[in-house]
């Protein structure tokens, strides 16, 4: 599907992922936590379908599992005591709730920065800190652009190679051939590539002093009303954390509380945080409608 979101100012795109990024690293809230990795989720969904969810099922799930498993197998405080595993150390509520919560953490994370990678490009990044900071702009956007090319030609070196390959070649010993070969293939081809890039750099006089660059982004109307509404909501959800009124006791004793101002806290970070699926399901609504009228 087309993400109307990505379409905004580039501001707009890294002013909310840096408050959805942050915000995800400092709660430890469970309710919080959950509203945060639900809507990563669907916006994950919504920009990658199937490969978001086996990212999800085959990556996401098993770290924060494995990370829920560590903290319930070595933290043992807690006042609340479930069971006791045959090593005789106890089985609390708590270490099981700081569990969870540190999993479903982690999961944001990296659910936020899936969405981060496909929504922030190399070319907003040098956009928005090519001026600031030009040396380690070029070079994160370089690295950024690198990855995907060399998943692309080691699959099509490593294809190459097995189709000119004889069908009697098999064993141990063929697949080391195959490796070193297409590991030599990519060396070269790295190498080269980085001799044109840098011989295309000094041809369009990178390190210039006042050389000029192209841009496509341009600031509407509708990318200041969104960053109002992001300065708005960040206040809430700033003062409120402030005030502590997201703070969560995990030990001795598990207590979570829900009072009027933390359920307010909690609607506004939904609404933060589903910023840009409300975008995109408004604007499939009225293509929809739009294009049933024709």
């Amino acid at each position: 599907m087309r993400d109307e979101f990505s379409r905004f100012h580039p501001t707009v795109n890294f002013l909310y992922f840096t408050a959805v990024i942050v915000f995800s690293t400092i709660y430890m809230n469970p309710i919080l936590l959950g509203i945060s990795l639900i809507c990563a989720l669907l916006y994950s969904i919504y920009l990658e379908g199937a490969r978001s969810l086996k990212l999800s099922l085959l990556v996401v799930l098993p770290i924060g599992l494995f990370a829920a498993a560590v903290n319930i197998a070595f933290n043992h405080n807690g006042m609340t005591v479930l069971g006791y595993f045959p090593t005789g150390n106890p089985l609390t509520l708590e270490s099981i709730a700081y569990g969870v919560s540190a999993a479903v953490l982690l999961a944001d994370v990296i659910l936020w920065f899936f969405c981060f990678n496909r929504v922030i490009t190399s070319d907003k990044f040098i956009y928005l800190f090519g001026k600031i900071i030009p040396a380690l702009s070029l070079v994160l956007s370089m690295a950024l652009r690198f990855v995907p090319r060399f998943k692309q030609q080691l699959h099509s070196i490593s294809t190459a190679q097995r189709s000119i390959s004889t069908a009697s070649e098999k064993g141990l010993f063929s697949k080391i051939k195959h490796g070193v070969n297409v590991f030599s293939i990519m060396l070269t081809w790295s190498l080269e590539n980085s001799v044109t890039t840098a011989d295309s750099m000094n041809s369009r006089g990178y390190g210039l002093k006042g050389r000029t660059a192209f841009t496509r982004y341009r600031f509407y109307f509708r990318d200041g009303v969104m960053i109002l509404v992001l300065t708005a909501l960040l206040a809430v959800q700033i003062t409120l954390t402030l005030l502590g009124h997201f703070h969560t006791e995990f030990y001795p004793y598990f207590e979570l509380s829900l009072s009027g101002l933390q359920l307010f806290g909690c609607f506004t970070y939904a609404a933060l945080c589903l910023i840009p699926l409300i975008i995109n399901l408004t604007e499939d609504i009225k293509w929809n409608y739009f294009r049933s009228k024709i």
